[in-house]
């Protein structure tokens, strides 16, 4: 699946980005302890359904949320720096025998991360929670999918 590997850092990045996006890219289901490398013990991170902090919530979430997955990959596509802050630009595949009928889902992303003593103490992660989840479900998926038809017209 990553065929494509994001490496355009100018050389003036700071250390706690091009870690992160390097992590990221080779992020799996069988690689979590890899997030201790780029997460300050102090993060703060936001995602659509929930928000930790520490690296000790941080870690459990990701174990709890990679649990059932088979399969679970980042594909960086841009990377925006300034300063200590960055807007990461992503697209995600991931596989969840209860999602989608077992099949492929893809979703793109964006995250806004800071960056501390060169590892990462924000992260909040923005993406369409009805391409992720509930559009993958059996029923909740045909409704969510019909109201966001209704809303577009």
């Amino acid at each position: 699946m990553k065929n494509k590997r994001f490496d355009n850092f100018p050389s003036d990045s700071p250390l706690w980005l091009t870690k992160f996006v390097r992590v990221y890219q080779k992020l799996s289901t069988t690689n979590l302890a890899l997030l201790e490398t780029i997460y300050h013990p102090h993060i703060i991170f936001i995602d659509p359904m929930h928000q930790v902090e520490g690296f000790e919530e941080l870690y459990q979430y990701f174990e709890n949320l990679y649990e059932n997955l088979t399969l679970c990959e980042f594909v960086i596509d841009n990377v925006i720096a300034q300063d200590n802050e960055a807007a990461i630009y992503w697209t995600m595949s991931y596989q969840h025998n209860k999602l989608n009928n077992g099949e492929l889902v893809t979703v793109l992303g964006t995250s806004h991360i800071k960056g501390e003593h060169d590892k990462v103490i924000y992260h909040r992660d923005y993406l369409d929670l009805g391409a992720m989840l509930y559009e993958q479900l059996p029923l909740f998926g045909k409704l969510t999918k019909w109201i966001k038809a209704k809303a577009a017209h």
